[in-house]
């Protein structure tokens, strides 16, 4: 079989099974796992993609949280939550400059699931209650996003294996 049919099998069994996951076992956003699988087959899959993917994610969350944080403790004004966007930005950037996280994008996805989370959910980063916290629900989301893609990677691999050649008498 060849790859794409093979991802094209394995992603979308796995895809079904993500979704009936988050919305009924782990209430999770399921968009939020889908962008983390597609981060891990942008920074290039197999371990080393899952790792660069999965710390990238984090990075952008952490940076999106902080950057909530500040703009929850500044006075409200849109100036300043755009001048607090603006440095977190350009932490992202930043933080590229470490080999790790030197896809950029994948940073910025992370920093954006978080900020969607939190939308999404109603829920600011300043709440107290630790299992819902959006930044916690954010980077499980994007872990367990990377781990599908790994999953369809691997299955796709074996799927696409070529049967060895029986051996001539």
């Amino acid at each position: 079989m060849n790859m794409n049919t093979a991802l094209t099998i394995t992603i979308g069994v796995l895809g079904a099974v993500d979704t009936y996951l988050t919305a009924e076992i782990i209430p999770l956003p399921v968009w939020v796992t889908f962008i983390a699988w597609a981060s891990f087959f942008a920074l290039g899959g197999g371990a080393a993609g899952w790792v660069r993917s999965v710390a990238s994610n984090l990075t952008g969350i952490a940076i999106a949280s902080l950057t909530l944080l500040a703009i929850s403790l500044a006075p409200s004004s849109p100036i300043i939550a755009a001048i607090l966007v603006g440095v977190g930005s350009g932490a992202m950037v930043q933080a590229s400059k470490i080999k790790l996280l030197s896809v950029t994008p994948a940073i910025v996805f992370g920093f954006a699931c978080l900020v969607g989370t939190t939308a999404a959910t109603g829920t600011a980063v300043t709440q107290t209650d630790i299992l819902s916290h959006p930044t916690l629900v954010a980077a499980v989301s994007m872990i367990l996003g990377a781990t599908f893609g790994f999953l369809s990677e691997a299955w796709a691999n074996l799927m696409a294996a070529k049967a060895p050649k029986p051996a001539e008498a």
